[in-house]
């Protein structure tokens, strides 16, 4: 069947406009380079947790970081890095900090880690799971307060946040969670001293 001229010129007008949209519609931007292996705090070893527990960004440019959420496992650190391998867990934070003041980071404070239960404070927060249980005040050592107020300090200290409970928050607080954690065994008053005393000037 013959095409009309008019049609090619309709039909190429459609081709040379939609180029043009395409042209000047905001392309995606390659995520920043990324290293086998790296951490974001030196304290920390690297062991990843599956990919289908966290979405990859390149915060703070795409999401800023406003918040620390403070999460208890309710079991060992060797049960949160279990889980947070487990692609059907559908959770995993940035850090677990053991008893005795060990830590590993399982997903780059880049990329947003399904933690808290709200999407929003999801993009929005670095969270830091800690070994123990909300009901057992023992979990919490002195080791365990020390190194998780040095980690949550240098995250303070990156992200320009200030050091008080608007930005250092449990995960209870979150909206719409249906957890208690840290639970009422956890020092606030403490913690928050020990961040700020630790922070860099």
């Amino acid at each position: 069947m013959a095409v009309s001229r008019r049609g090619l010129l309709i039909g190429g007008g459609v081709v040379a406009l939609g180029t043009i949209g395409y042209l000047n519609a905001p392309q995606a931007r390659p995520h920043k380079p990324r290293k086998a292996g790296e951490v974001d705090y030196a304290g920390a070893e690297w062991v990843p947790a599956s990919s289908a527990n966290w979405r990859r960004a390149d915060r703070p440019e795409d999401f800023a970081v406003d918040r620390v959420v403070i999460h208890v496992v309710q079991g060992s650190y060797a049960t949160a890095l279990e889980a947070f391998q487990d692609p059907g867990h559908g959770a995993a934070a940035h850090y677990v900090v053991r008893k005795d003041g060990r830590m590993a980071q399982t997903v780059r404070e880049l990329d947003v880690a399904f933690h808290a239960g709200n999407r929003k404070y999801n993009e929005r927060s670095v969270g830091i799971e800690h070994e123990g249980f909300v009901d057992e005040a023992s979990s919490f050592t002195d080791a365990m307060y020390a190194s998780s107020a040095r980690l949550t300090a240098a995250i303070c200290a990156r992200y320009r946040m200030a050091v008080d409970r608007t930005h250092v928050i449990g995960h209870a607080e979150v909206p719409g969670t249906d957890h208690t954690d840290p639970g009422p065994h956890w020092d606030w008053e403490r913690y928050l001293r020990l961040v700020a005393s630790a922070r860099p000037a």
